[in-house]
């Protein structure tokens, strides 16, 4: 199945809870209520639709930093998949296209991901999008009422990568 990535549309926001998975609990949130910025400088996010033209999710990111220069800051991607488009491929393809995007069109030299060390089907997911483990962050996540380890993925400019799959746009 292809996936689309494109700008939130508030009529998405009502879709996008989250809140059906176990790594979902990081406390009382308010609602969305307005889109995530689609720019990549910043931090945002852009909304994950399937060739069916059904909205599967989400993928956001921030900016981390590793050191004080511009040069040493990269962007940190989330993904929250509806629990329906869970298991297909999907996030494995959102999250190949947004490093894709990314390298196209930063200078950003470095992607990262962090997911819980339980959450076996994004660890699987990062590494078919062709991000590498690098390590465990201890107690570096607080949900669900206590700190969780996490795993650390990156992926840089010049590491091989997946070709994304890209879906056209439904008129």
């Amino acid at each position: 199945m292809g996936v689309l990535l494109r700008p939130q549309l508030a009529a998405d926001l009502p879709l996008l809870a989250g809140g059906e998975s176990p790594y979902d609990d990081f406390g009382p949130r308010g609602a969305r209520t307005s889109p995530r910025p689609p720019e990549l400088d910043e931090p945002g996010g852009l909304s994950i639709v399937t060739d069916d033209g059904s909205l599967a999710g989400t993928v956001s990111w921030i900016w981390q930093h590793w050191g004080p220069n511009a040069g040493s800051r990269c962007p940190m991607i989330g993904i929250w998949l509806r629990p329906d488009h869970r298991g297909r491929g999907i996030g494995r393809d959102a999250q190949a296209q947004l490093v894709d995007l990314f390298f196209r069109h930063t200078t950003a030299h470095r992607v990262e991901a962090h997911t819980d060390v339980e959450n076996i089907a994004e660890q699987r997911a990062l590494q078919a999008a062709g991000f590498l483990r690098e390590g465990v962050t201890r107690g570096a996540q607080w949900r669900n009422g206590g700190y969780h380890d996490g795993v650390l993925y990156a992926i840089l400019r010049a590491d091989p990568r997946p070709d994304p799959v890209v879906t056209p746009a439904r008129s």
